[in-house]
């Protein structure tokens, strides 16, 4: 059975990778499940039929028969236990992997949202510029440990696993603001991960919705 993802019809991100379905994408290309997309507009993501799906009116959701799943971490998580190419074979192997997708989304992607936040939606208020600097400095701390844990090894943990693709999907989001690039082994795990042949096949069709959108403009 061929799942179904939802995705923005308008992405904010103007199909740079940064969306949240970009994380499932990467994963269904990873396994080699074909899928089906279906884009949903910023006024249905919060009508009944799709809150029907993710209570909180957002995308990504999943759709495989009898099974609905919302969070790209579940439904990577979901994949990646039904799938060979995301878990690592020995158990003790698949619960590190696990951790690390954990550790994204909970500890590593936390500041990076309240930068997001800060920046782009509370940008206008008084206290904007003197919460901006302690942000980031939160941001660092985080990528400091990384960068110590990684070191010069590949991957998070041996072979490459969802747990390093849930971390370089949220450490993505960094990019423009140059951050990353203090760290020179994290901003190589970005690019290795770039380079991945799944990854370059999600991306492309995250963008292909954005420039097809813009031509038909």
């Amino acid at each position: 059975m061929i799942p179904t993802i939802t995705a923005f019809e308008h992405s904010p991100d103007r199909g740079q990778g940064l969306a949240r379905d970009m994380r499932v994408r990467w994963a269904l290309e990873e396994v080699g499940q074909p899928y089906e997309v279906r884009l949903v507009s910023f006024k249905a993501m919060k009508e009944p039929a799709h809150r029907a799906l993710h209570p909180f009116g957002q995308i990504p959701t999943y759709e495989e028969g009898d099974l609905v799943l919302f969070e790209s971490g579940a439904i990577v998580l979901h994949l990646a236990q039904h799938h060979a190419g995301l878990l690592p074979d020995d158990e003790n192997g698949r619960a590190r992997a696990i951790a690390w997708m954990f550790a994204a989304l909970n500890t590593v992607e936390a500041p990076i949202l309240e930068l997001q936040t800060a920046k782009f939606q509370e940008g206008d208020k008084p206290w904007a510029e003197q919460r901006l600097p302690l942000i980031r400095e939160r941001i660092r701390q985080r990528l400091g440990d990384l960068s110590i844990r990684l070191g010069d090894a590949e991957w998070l943990d041996g072979a490459f696993s969802a747990g390093d693709l849930m971390m370089i999907g949220v450490l993505l989001r960094l990019k423009a603001s140059g951050i990353v690039n203090e760290y020179p082994n994290i901003a190589a795990y970005l690019a290795r991960g770039e380079a991945r042949p799944a990854y370059k096949r999600a991306f492309a069709a995250q963008l292909a919705v954005f420039t097809s959108q813009a031509t038909s403009g």
